[in-house]
C-alpha cells in the first residue's frame, strides 16, 4: 500500500474535548497512541494535529498541540489555531516563529468564530503565512454545533481574500460540504486555492448512500478542475475514522494516479513534507 498523508487530524487526551462524542460514536479509544497506531496500520506517515474544540466553544491551547506533536516521533506536525483577536493573532504568530521547523499551517475557524476570512484582525497572520510559504487551513461548511454561523463559513466567503491575496496558500477544510460544487469553482478559478476531504463521512440510517453522494459530488469536482491536483487527503479524526475516509477515495470514479494526489502528492507541495 502507498504511502499516505491526513492533512486533518484532532486530539488533545482531555476529558473537556468537544469531539469525544465523536470518538465514543465511532469506537476510538482517542488517545494518543491510539491515533498513531492506527495511522501505522493504515500506512499514514505523517498527519497534521489540529485544534478540537473544548467544551464552552474554546479551541484546544496551541501549545498543548505542539506538545502532543513532539510525542509523536515526528508522525504529526503542528497546525496553530488562530483566533479572531490582536492578543490571540500575536500569540499565535509568536508561536510560530519560535517553531518555525515544526509548524506547517495556520488555522481559521470559520463559522465558530464572530469574524469574517476577510477581517483585517487576521492580516498578521496572513502576512507572516505568505513570507513563510505556510498554507492557512479555514473551516467550510456544515458546522459540527447548531450555534455555527454558515454565511461565514460559507467558502464563497474565501473568494474575495483569495482575489486579495494571491501569494496566500488557502486550505477550505471538508469540501465546503454542502458547497461542494462552490469549492470546485474556487479550486479551478484560484491557483492558491485547494481543499481537503476531512468529515464528510458520518453515521446514520442512510450511510452507504450518503457515501455515495459524497463520492459522486468529489469526482465530479475533479472533473469540473480537470484533475485532482487541489485535493488533499483528510480525515478528521475522530469525526470520521481513517477505514472511512480511505474507503471515500477508493470510490472516486478517477483514475489511480490522481487517487495518489490526493492522498499524499498534493500534501507533499502544499505543506513541504
Amino acid at each position: 500500500m502507498q504511502r499516505i498523508i491526513d492533512v486533518h487530524v484532532h486530539l488533545s487526551e482531555r476529558r473537556d474535548d468537544a469531539l469525544n462524542r465523536f470518538a465514543q460514536r465511532n469506537g476510538l479509544r482517542y488517545t494518543l497512541d491510539d491515533l498513531l497506531g492506527t495511522m501505522r496500520k493504515h500506512k499514514i506517515v505523517r498527519g497534521l494535529l489540529l485544534s478540537p474544540p473544548l467544551q464552552g466553544g474554546k479551541p484546544l491551547p496551541n501549545d498543548e498541540v505542539i506538545r502532543l506533536c513532539k510525542k509523536s516521533g515526528g508522525m504529526l506536525a503542528p497546525v496553530i489555531t488562530v483566533e479572531p483577536t490582536t492578543r490571540e493573532v500575536n500569540s499565535a504568530v509568536k508561536l510560530a516563529e519560535e517553531n518555525r521547523k515544526a509548524v506547517k499551517a495556520f488555522k481559521v475557524r470559520l463559522g465558530y468564530v464572530k469574524a469574517s476570512a476577510e477581517s483585517h484582525v487576521f492580516d498578521r497572520v496572513y502576512d507572516y503565512a505568505q513570507a513563510e510559504g505556510l498554507p492557512v487551513l479555514f473551516h467550510t461548511g456544515d458546522t459540527a454545533f447548531s450555534t455555527g454561523d454558515l454565511t461565514r463559513s460559507h467558502p464563497l466567503t474565501l473568494d474575495a481574500l483569495a482575489n486579495k491575496r494571491e501569494e496566500l496558500t488557502i486550505v477550505l477544510c471538508h469540501f465546503g460540504n454542502p458547497w461542494f460544487e462552490d469549492v470546485a469553482e474556487l479550486i479551478y478559478k484560484h491557483p492558491n486555492v485547494y481543499t481537503d476531504i476531512s468529515g464528510l463521512i458520518t453515521g446514520g440510517p442512510y450511510r452507504e448512500k450518503y457515501a455515495e453522494w459524497v463520492s459522486r459530488k468529489i469526482s465530479e469536482a475533479v472533473y469540473f478542475a480537470a484533475g485532482a491536483e487541489k485535493i488533499l487527503f483528510g480525515t478528521d479524526y475522530p469525526v470520521s475514522g481513517h477505514t472511512d475516509t480511505l474507503a471515500l477515495v477508493r470510490r472516486l470514479e478517477v483514475d489511480e494516479r490522481d487517487k495518489e494526489k490526493i492522498l499524499r502528492l498534493n500534501a507533499e507541495l502544499v505543506f513541504g513534507l
